[in-house]
């Protein structure tokens, strides 16, 4: 299995830490999802879907769309989810549903000793200054004990997206992986990340 280091390493870190968070970026339609599943079936743990975070209606300025990675609302994921994470606290969220386009219900959350962030912007680099923030020391490490990036070829990307949404096919081309790819080149995701797979 091409996972096999992966685990070995969450097994070696939660002998040695009390909670271990790892964070799964990468193309759409690289498997993200399938792995988090993975993770959670094999730990029982905690997985939190990034796509829960897209910006609502309101926030969708035009300014904040130029940014890369601006397209998730990574004030409330960093407030919500990211500090309770880091401080072992329990925790409750609203996912915003993009067919709705509103916030559902609360999502309340026990901390479990892994949790995994699953989806795109995961590593946005504001996640990294908000949570150390505060810190004496100016410390400037990854929140993340663990990062992965999940990638697939241009042809086998469109044929999974295809056959997943064929509806939503067009807005993956022509808007969300020009952005995603924004993102990933600008902040050098990939090179970020501990792990490198092909999805």
């Amino acid at each position: 299995m091409q996972y096999t280091q992966l685990f070995n390493q969450i097994d070696e870190l939660l002998t040695e830490k009390e909670h271990v968070i790892v964070a799964i970026e990468g193309n759409s339609g690289a498997g993200k999802s399938s792995l988090a599943e993975l993770l959670r079936n094999t730990y029982s743990c905690n997985v939190i879907s990034m796509d829960s975070f897209f910006l609502r209606l309101k926030q969708r300025t035009q300014e904040r769309l130029s940014e890369p990675g601006g397209n998730i609302d990574y004030e409330r994921f960093g407030s919500e989810v990211l500090k309770p994470l880091k401080t072992r606290e329990n925790f409750v969220y609203r996912p915003y549903d993009c067919r709705a386009m509103q916030l559902t219900d609360p999502v309340y959350v026990e901390q479990t000793r892994l949790t995994v962030v699953e989806g795109v912007y995961s590593m946005h680099p504001y996640f990294t200054r908000i949570c150390f923030a505060d810190t004496s020391t100016g410390d400037k490490s990854t929140i993340y004990d663990i990062s992965v990036f999940l990638k697939v070829n241009e042809d086998e990307q469109l044929r999974r997206l295809r056959e997943r949404n064929p509806m939503l096919l067009e807005r993956f081309i022509s808007e969300w992986i020009p952005m995603e790819n924004r993102y990933f080149e600008h902040f050098m995701i990939s090179q970020k990340s501990d792990y490198v797979f092909d999805g």
